[in-house]
């Protein structure tokens, strides 16, 4: 059984396919903006390299974010594509979660939300129990919490048979929509000229 993961909500795009319980390959690629560019090439590197078409997929899980507003999407639509055409599974996992799973332990996971606000928890990942629920926080509380690690964009590290083990089945892959935590800034500063 193939599944492919991808996930494009922070600066590094993450591709990986496994088969049965075996990571066949992981690519970890830091963009500059240009996510968009690359999400489709490095998908077809990871299945042209392994023998197989993209209908040759049994499942596909894909990270919903929080992150980047637009790098979020770009994932998400990939992967409903991939699923609604080729009538294959779609899962979903938290960002979050994805970026924590490479590390045991109580994991602090952080990505930068701006003006000194990250989106971000902590989750124990032997018992996957969150210790501090997904969110906006300011970056400053979130440290001064326990953990023992903490994860960014700049070096976290994915664990693919942890995340296909903690993933969510979408039931209707047409109608899923990224976890963006906030409103957009176009769409907060529309509010604040209402107000």
């Amino acid at each position: 059984m193939y599944t492919l993961i991808l996930d494009s909500a922070t600066k590094t795009l993450y591709v990986a396919l496994v088969k049965d319980n075996n990571v066949l390959k992981e690519i970890y690629l830091e963009g500059r903006n240009d996510h968009a560019k690359n999400i489709v090439l490095k998908v077809e590197e990871i299945l042209n390299e392994n023998n197989i078409k993209a209908f040759d997929l049994d499942n596909i899980l894909v990270g919903i974010g929080p992150g980047s507003y637009t790098g979020v999407r770009m994932a998400v639509t990939v992967c409903k594509m991939l699923s609604v055409f080729g009538n294959k599974n779609l899962y979903s996992i938290s960002t979050l979660k994805l970026m924590a799973s490479g590390y045991k332990g109580r994991v602090l996971t952080r990505i930068d939300a701006r003006r000194s606000n990250s989106f971000g928890m902590i989750l124990n990942t032997l018992n996957d129990e969150y210790i501090i629920d997904e969110a906006m926080y300011d970056t400053n509380e979130l440290l001064n919490h326990e953990f023992d690690f903490d994860v960014t964009e700049d070096n976290f590290k994915v664990d693919p048979i942890y995340c296909i083990n903690h993933m969510v089945k979408v039931n209707e892959p047409h109608l899923l929509v990224p976890n963006y935590l906030r409103e957009t800034e176009a769409e907060r500063n529309l509010h604040d000229k209402k107000n």
